[in-house]
């Protein structure tokens, strides 16, 4: 909108004029000279592609795209969302002066894509995210190829041996930690300048970083070496312990994770309104209105992004799908799945790149013009799908299409003959959790379960597993041992229940005083505390709790799948009626 303003302000000029300053580098005869625009373009954006990267991976390593099945249906909506709107666009300009700018109306915006969702907020699924995610990276990789290869007069194949040398030396470096920072800093700035220098788009340089960025979820061991050296820390302040906690602290979340918290601020807040800033401006008078309304080339983009994409990605991700080509479902319903479809209809970026590389003069205002109008025109169809899939009643959005299968995160299944379960064994919903009788956090969640297991009555299952954390927790251990000694005499709930009244006071007397006021057989109890019977069934539900990635307490799984972000009331409620009726839709259409 500022951009906007500023180009179509009494001033206009000004606004070309900044962005078309030139900024050089200099170092002796070698020098790397462009505009405000392009150093925008090609060097601030390749940040945010890097980010764009870092979550695609992550979501390859840890999230919805582990199962490499799952990839197929995004990369070939991908794919339809390129073919169809370049078909439309070619049958709108057939044999025109816009033939060659086919490219224009193929590629999705990543920045205003994304962000499209954002404003959707809390309303759009992680699962529709990931998805869209996953379909701009095969759009952007797409975008770029076809600017190397159609829209580039010359490429130096020097300087992109010499780009490809450098990828291969950083994907060597990156496997020692020693140098793993020096490798993001030193070689991929040299990768950048190559890839500069090569005529081959350099944001393709930031996607590369971050898809071989890999992610994976803290160890247990390399948590509890952290605290280790921690505590040293604390018996001696001295500066090497201090540099040595902080790196052991840092070393147990991946590189991935890291770089996103670091990065993510900056280019959420920063670099894109700067691009959007640098990019945006189109100076629109009445001339180029009367043009554009009739121009096909403005037509075609306009087209071509506001139906053809959307219509090729739904059509694609439908041909993906079907139970004929084995296909996994889509990971939403079909009226939410539209929404995002749609959101792949905005175009600005990689368009108005090769917008400029294939017009000139009054086609290249016409087709800017189709670009703007395109984005603002999807970006309504969009929100205005989103608000129709939202009124829809749950039940009947899963009965018009159900979400594909989602990946269970937990490990081993609940079983009734060995967990301990709250709630009716067959109820629809099953909440796991992992936690640890001294941690405060888990004493805050045994609240907010009371709360949730009142309001949903049968619908609701709880299952609790014991995951000590005895490196910050000198009692956590002995009290889940506990836990299970009373639990072999018929009194867990009652024990569990009673440890959570007195978390800062877990020794072994106040124990044995919990068994005696519950009415339990003492010396039995005490027993076996002493003599740890109950320690491998703990270390049971550890093990369960390593194989499933849990590292911190509480953790929930919900139906099989680790619950993310809050766990007040609201959310967890949320989370819980969400599972409630998918199980029953698929019960109904079993």
């Amino acid at each position: 909108m500022a951009a906007l303003a500023w180009a179509n302000s009494p001033w206009p000029h000004s606004y070309e004029s900044v962005w078309t300053t030139k900024l050089a580098i200099r170092l002796g005869h070698w020098q790397l000279s462009d505009d405000l625009r392009h150093w925008v373009n090609d060097g601030l954006l390749v940040f945010f592609f890097f980010v764009v990267g870092l979550e695609a991976r992550r979501e390859m390593d840890m999230g919805e795209l582990r199962e490499r099945r799952r990839l197929a249906l995004p990369v070939m909506a991908a794919i339809g969302g390129m073919v169809v709107p370049i078909a439309i666009y070619q049958a709108i300009n057939a044999g025109g002066p816009g033939a060659h700018g086919w490219g224009a109306a193929m590629s999705t915006d990543t920045a205003f894509a994304l962000g499209v969702l954002a404003l959707v907020g809390p309303r759009c699924p992680q699962r529709l995210r990931v998805f869209i995610l996953t379909l701009v990276v095969v759009d952007d990789i797409g975008g770029l190829l076809v600017i190397g290869t159609v829209y580039t007069d010359h490429v130096d194949l020097v300087a992109l041996g010499v780009a490809v040398a450098l990828f291969a030396a950083f994907l060597a470096a990156r496997r020692i930690p020693e140098v793993q920072g020096a490798a993001y800093v030193v070689l991929g700035t040299a990768l950048w300048v190559a890839m500069h220098q090569s005529g081959v788009h350099p944001t393709i340089a930031g996607l590369l970083l971050g898809l071989t960025t890999s992610a994976y979820p803290p160890a247990r061991s390399d948590l509890e070496r952290a605290t280790a050296i921690t505590r040293l820390f604390r018996e001696q302040p001295t500066p090497e312990l201090a540099r040595s906690a902080q790196r052991s602290v840092e070393s147990a979340i991946s590189p991935n994770e890291r770089l996103q918290h670091r990065l993510h601020p900056w280019t959420s807040y920063a670099i894109v309104p700067v691009f959007a800033l640098a990019n945006a401006g189109i100076h629109i008078d009445g001339t180029l209105l009367r043009h554009a309304a009739t121009s096909p080339v403005t037509l075609g983009i306009v087209a071509g992004y506001v139906i053809g994409k959307p219509v090729g990605v739904l059509t694609a991700a439908w041909l993906a799908s079907h139970p004929r080509f084995g296909g996994t479902r889509p990971p939403v319903g079909w009226p939410t799945l539209a929404g995002g479809a749609a959101v792949a209809g905005i175009g600005f970026t990689v368009s108005l790149l090769i917008a400029s590389l294939a017009f000139h003069g009054e086609l290249l205002a016409e087709a800017k013009l189709g670009v703007l109008a395109a984005a603002v025109l999807a970006t309504l169809v969009s929100l205005g799908l989103f608000r129709v899939a939202e009124r829809l009643p749950e039940s009947i959005r899963l009965q018009l299409g159900p979400p594909g299968d989602e990946i269970l995160d937990l490990a081993r299944d609940v079983d009734p003959e060995r967990d301990h379960i709250r709630g009716p064994v067959d109820a629809p919903v099953t909440l796991v959790e992992y936690g640890d009788y001294e941690c405060p956090y888990c004493g805050q969640a045994e609240r907010i379960i009371r709360e949730l297991l009142a309001d949903f009555g049968d619908d609701v299952r709880y299952v609790w597993r014991h995951l000590p954390l005895n490196d910050v927790h000198e009692h956590a251990q002995i009290a889940a041992e506990a836990a299970e000694a009373a639990g072999a005499q018929g009194r867990f709930w009652e024990m569990h229940d009673r440890l959570f009244t007195h978390q800062d006071d877990l020794r072994p007397p106040t124990l044995r005083r919990d068994a005696e006021e519950l009415g339990l057989d003492v010396e039995r109890f005490s027993d076996e505390v002493r003599r740890r019977v109950h320690a491998p069934r703990v270390a049971e539900d550890v093990a369960t709790a390593d194989a499933s990635g849990v590292s911190g307490t509480p953790t929930f799984f919900i139906n099989g799948r680790r619950h993310e972000g809050a766990y007040d009331v609201d959310t967890l409620s949320n989370a819980v009626r969400t599972a409630r009726t998918r199980a029953q839709v698929a019960s109904a259409t079993a």
